[in-house]
């Protein structure tokens, strides 16, 4: 009788368990593994928008030696998404490392290919084109390593003291500063490059080479003579460079002038940002030699 009892016991032991699992109550199986769902940081949404923004990247890449028009148009859309980003990740509480990373780098590589073919438009300025992608890149990622060794991993990039570097603060936490800034500093780069396609004045290539209409040293155009790929007056390449080569210059010479003082600020802010993470990390090398009781004293 105590035996069927027992057993009687066992069973509403047993099926109350199995029930606890078929409800999910017991977050493992029986194997261990977790029932949780795990999460696809890939597939976020502003990680998605950070991927949409490299393919608009890419494709106003491959418009920029010939088509000012597509190319200003891709770039600025991929430009404009770095803001939407953010918002999607404060909007589905989706802030990650990866995205920042991702995003950060998206416009390191988009300016940087931008100042390459500005390099290779303007030859005189090509030196300073190449001290601006340096400086871009040193800065950020001196500012980057900073912040990770001596900030801790879970400290991100845009949280500055105020105590450390006011101007830096107000860059990386005031979001309208933040987006006006990029946004000129990107504006004038475009400008530049739609001028190069229309301004004479910058781009004496563009200047008639003899009295025929329309005819130009532009490469490309039916007069070269290098232009071995497309040699008719009629072919892709032609047509584009003369319709390029009639561009009105007016909007860009004003969008440069406007932008500007902007990008300058930009660039004094990356040589703050450069100065601000060196001094940063030497204070941490200080702070590890002491605690290695260095220097010794002979």
């Amino acid at each position: 009788m105590n035996g069927a009892r027992t057993r009687k016991k066992k069973a509403e032991v047993t099926d109350g368990a199995d029930r606890e699992l078929n409800g999910h109550a017991d977050p493992r199986d029986r194997d261990g593994t977790s029932n949780e769902r795990s999460e696809n940081v890939f597939l976020f949404y502003p990680n998605i928008i950070g991927y949409s923004r490299i393919v608009l990247a890419i494709a106003s890449l491959y418009y920029m030696p010939l088509h000012p028009r597509t190319c200003s148009l891709l770039y600025s859309i991929s430009c404009l998404f770095d803001a939407f980003d953010g918002l999607a990740a404060r909007q589905f509480n989706q802030s990650t490392r990866f995205g920042a990373v991702l995003d950060m780098v998206t416009d390191r590589c988009t300016t940087s290919c931008l100042l390459v073919f500005l390099s290779s438009a303007f030859p005189r300025w090509a030196l300073l084109f190449q001290g601006l992608i340096s400086l871009d890149f040193a800065s950020h990622y001196m500012h980057m390593y900073a912040t990770l060794a001596m900030g801790g991993s879970e400290k991100s990039h845009k949280k500055i003291d105020q105590s450390r570097s006011r101007i830096l603060h107000l860059y990386y936490n005031n979001r309208a500063v933040l987006f006006v800034v990029c946004a000129l500093t990107e504006l004038f780069f475009i400008a530049l490059y739609l001028l190069s396609f229309s301004s004479p004045i910058l781009s004496p290539s563009l200047l008639p080479m003899d009295d025929k209409a329309g005819a130009t040293s532009q490469p490309g155009s039916p007069s070269h003579p290098s232009s071995a790929i497309f040699a008719t007056p009629g072919s892709a390449w032609a047509m584009e460079l003369a319709r390029a080569n009639k561009m009105d210059s007016f909007w860009p010479w004003v969008i440069a002038g406007v932008s500007f003082p902007v990008m300058a600020g930009k660039q004094v802010l990356n040589v703050v940002q450069l100065v601000k993470a060196s001094k940063w990390l030497a204070e941490g090398d200080i702070e590890a030699r002491r605690a290695q009781g260095l220097p010794k004293k002979r």
